[in-house]
């Protein structure tokens, strides 16, 4: 097993402060963690610092697809498509354990955005543009092979649908794997460590930067050759801090899913579509774990980005949309809805354009005192994104340094839990393991199953931790496994770490997370020693993110406007 755990944490920390890195990146999310592997991978000694959990903001909240942006096409923005397209099978060859090739459906409909034309055309584009392989290239359906293939499709108006094809991820974990790689490969990382302002040599160029260990509260500076800012919504501060938050800005917009038991929702394809509300926007519905989720809005969001809020008006608007969408067994109410998340997507500002049709590219600015900031983007392109980064980055220490340029080094570098032969080898590798966990560990097939999905080539490190009985310590027996991964393996630092980004209970298992959840904090507590303080502070916090999750305040907020 290899070790990325609290104490690796204050290793990392204490290493950054005695010796100057080559490179320091601020936020831990997708980005942040792809710069930190781009750069580790090509010998640049690089640190990372994230104020709170990998992935705990805009990159745990996505719609969970590592896919290629086949709205771009309407916006004609084909480089785009061309580049997060083909990142699609790099991603998926790297981690098959946490990408998933699935078909996708795009019904079309009198009246509707998309016709029979325009998306055969379009479809077909975006297959070359993408780069798509012969055998997962798109097919066109009639309206009876539409309704053939899902039931629950309105039959109203139908003209056909195209079925092409997505990849379905889980976005925090994707993070994860990706900053335990650039661990293993020697960069120095620490989640829950907030920088608090940016230090500068006599020249007043940016060379480090203050923080606070949120944990101990413990203060000090990392000293850096250069510094990146990837901190997503948070970016536009870091700027400020620098004094170079002038010209082009961010324009944040949240996004809400929300999380429907399959046995309400029984879709049992994915499904892009048109809103029926004539006003630009497409969601997707997507079945996962016994349950399907479907989202997104796309509204301005001026408020703090840490914990979006989920609006009485959120829930109605995705609700009408799936109610009008499909002819399901009962209308959804949100009484209906387990779960939800809201996030915000930190997008680049263009003057005149509503949310929905602001572009996703990223793009990069510095400052006159050398910091680098990058905004904008999609979870599909993080690769990408940080091999450009990096390249300016590297170019700067070879004309500045002894370090000797050298181009990425990810194409084929296989993150951590990566290492099952390829998208070739997978499904194999999966059977074999899935059958090891069932008639070496006792695991029934489903447990089995999840937990190779998971943790993919790592599976066999969460195996040996499996006690003897059916529980321990209030657990049962895979919780207190995974936790135990989590602790030692994972960087799990505080309990909502494990309930929400590591295991995703509170998303797609919400009732077992319930039943858990104290003895994960008890179990925790005692690990770590935590004082009563500490315990309760911990609790708060899921108790709060629990509040925001299962939405009993929004239901019972849409019932009373019922009556």
């Amino acid at each position: 097993m290899k070790e990325f755990s609290n104490e690796t944490r204050a290793k990392n920390l204490q290493a950054m402060q005695n010796e100057e890195l080559d490179l320091l990146v601020i936020g831990g999310g997708i980005t942040g963690s792809g710069i930190t592997l781009d750069a580790q991978s090509r010998g640049i000694q690089t640190g990372l610092v994230e104020m709170r959990d990998f992935a705990s903001g805009t990159s745990s909240r996505s719609t969970k697809l590592v896919h290629g942006g086949l709205r771009y096409l309407a916006q004609f923005a084909l480089k785009e498509v061309h580049e997060v397209g083909s990142e699609r099978a790099i991603v998926y060859n790297n981690a098959p354990q946490i990408t998933t090739p699935l078909k996708m459906m795009l019904p079309f409909y009198a009246g509707g955005t998309y016709g029979p034309f325009t998306t055969s055309v379009g479809l077909d584009v975006y297959d070359r543009l993408a780069q798509v392989k012969k055998s997962e290239r798109k097919i066109m359906l009639e309206p009876n092979e539409t309704i053939d293939r899902e039931p629950y499709v309105k039959a109203e108006g139908l003209l056909g649908s195209g079925v092409y094809v997505e990849y379905r991820t889980d976005d925090a974990r994707l993070t994860l794997e990706v900053a335990k790689k650039a661990s293993e490969l020697g960069a120095l990382i620490a989640n829950y460590t907030k920088v608090t302002g940016l230090l500068y040599d006599e020249n007043h160029k940016v060379c480090g930067v203050k923080f606070v260990d949120v944990q101990s509260g413990e203060t000090g500076e990392i000293h850096a050759k250069k510094v990146v800012n990837s901190c997503g919504p948070w970016v536009d501060e870091i700027r400020d801090m620098d004094g170079s938050n002038k010209g082009k800005h961010l324009h944040l917009t949240k996004g809400v899913h929300l999380v429907i038991d399959n046995a309400k929702f029984p879709i049992s394809n994915s499904l892009f579509f048109d809103t029926p509300f004539h006003d630009g926007r497409m969601m997707f519905a997507i079945p996962r774990e016994g349950k399907t989720y479907i989202g997104t809005t796309d509204t301005t969001w001026e408020e703090d980005p840490k914990e979006p809020n989920i609006t009485v008006a959120d829930v109605t608007y995705i609700l009408a949309a799936a109610n009008q969408m499909f002819e399901l067994p009962q209308k959804l109410t949100p009484d209906d809805v387990e779960s939800g998340w809201s996030g915000v997507r930190p997008l680049i500002q263009e003057e005149g354009k509503s949310p929905s049709e602001i572009s996703r590219k990223d793009e990069i600015f510095q400052s006159d005192t050398g910091l680098l900031s990058i905004a904008g983007g999609k979870l599909t392109g993080y690769r990408k994104m940080a091999e450009k980064i990096v390249d300016r980055v590297g170019e700067q220490l070879a004309a500045e340094t002894d370090y000797t340029f050298e181009g990425q080094q990810t194409e084929h570098l296989l993150l951590s839990g990566g290492d099952v032969g390829g998208d070739e080898g997978w499904s194999s590798y999966f059977d074999k393991m899935v059958h090891e966990g069932i008639v070496n560990y006792d695991l029934e097939r489903e447990d089995a199953e999840k937990l190779v999905q998971r943790y993919g080539s790592n599976v066999a490190d969460i195996y040996e931790l499996l006690p003897d009985g059916e529980e321990k310590d209030g657990l049962p027996r895979v919780d207190w496994a995974m936790l135990n991964y989590g602790l030692k393996a994972e960087m799990v630092e505080h309990p909502i770490d494990y309930l929400l980004r590591r295991s995703s209970q509170m998303l797609f298992n919400i009732n077992h997370m319930n039943e858990v959840k104290d003895a994960v904090i008890d179990y925790m507590a005692d690990y770590y020693n935590w004082d009563e303080a500490t315990k309760k502070s911990m609790t708060d916090e899921v108790n709060t993110k629990l509040a925001l999750t299962d939405l009993h305040e929004i239901k019972d907020a849409y019932a009373a406007h019922e009556a």
